[in-house]
């Protein structure tokens, strides 16, 4: 006889259309999980700035037209809906700085500031979905994690957007801080400029050492 998986167990739905909508939600809500929080992080991958995540209760009578993965849209389209989910969902934003990314290593500190965002909510979510293949840790609710979340999920679709806007306003701030890299530019990612800039000025504190080309033969370059 085939066991169930009780609802507090990490689950990956990997056999869902790729398009996000209410269907995680719903079939949560079933089961007696609500409110329901997603939450995704952006700005892994940069040499530079923080990993943001953000926390989103969705109205299920008020869901923003257009939500989708935050990389799927424009710029405008991401304003837009930012503006839009902050006015109509319940929303709470966290980062982890270049410094705790070397500490802790990039994946920790991005399910750090998750945590730190779903503990923001003024609402205690019953459930929350996170994007990928990890549960968010140290939650005192049940947990689910989604692959490929933000195009299936509206909720992680919202948080994805919330947190990719929240994420590249603070970069443009960075570039007035430190125009020498551009930061308003590439957000802190690997472009040719940003890394000709970096051998030119060397890095600043908002660089995360512990990454390559910074970080060469094991040897971090100050």
């Amino acid at each position: 006889m085939k066991k169930s998986t009780p609802p507090d167990s990490p689950k990956l739905f990997d056999d869902l259309p790729l398009r996000p909508d209410f269907s995680i939600e719903d079939a949560a809500r079933r089961e007696g999980l609500w409110p329901i929080a997603g939450t995704d992080e952006a700005g892994r991958g940069p040499l530079a700035g923080p990993v943001v995540a953000a926390a989103v209760i969705l109205d299920p009578n008020n869901i923003p037209a257009g939500l989708n993965d935050s990389k799927k849209l424009s710029l405008k389209q991401r304003e837009k809906l930012f503006q839009e989910i902050i006015e109509t969902a319940e929303v709470s934003i966290a980062s982890s700085g270049p410094r705790l990314i070397d500490q802790r290593n990039i994946l920790r500190a991005s399910l750090d500031a998750m945590r730190r965002a779903v503990a923001g909510l003024v609402t205690p979510p019953a459930l929350v979905l996170s994007d990928g293949r990890d549960v968010v840790p140290g939650i005192t609710c049940h947990g689910r994690a989604v692959i490929k979340g933000d195009a299936r999920s509206v909720s992680i679709a919202a948080a994805s957007i919330v947190a990719k806007v929240t994420r590249d306003r603070m970069m443009v701030r960075a570039g007035i801080v430190y125009p020498v890299y551009g930061f308003e530019g590439h957000a802190g990612y690997g472009t040719a400029q940003h890394r000709g800039a970096i051998e030119g000025h060397g890095p600043c504190v908002l660089h995360r050492m512990s990454f390559r080309p910074l970080k060469k033969d094991g040897v971090v370059v100050e």
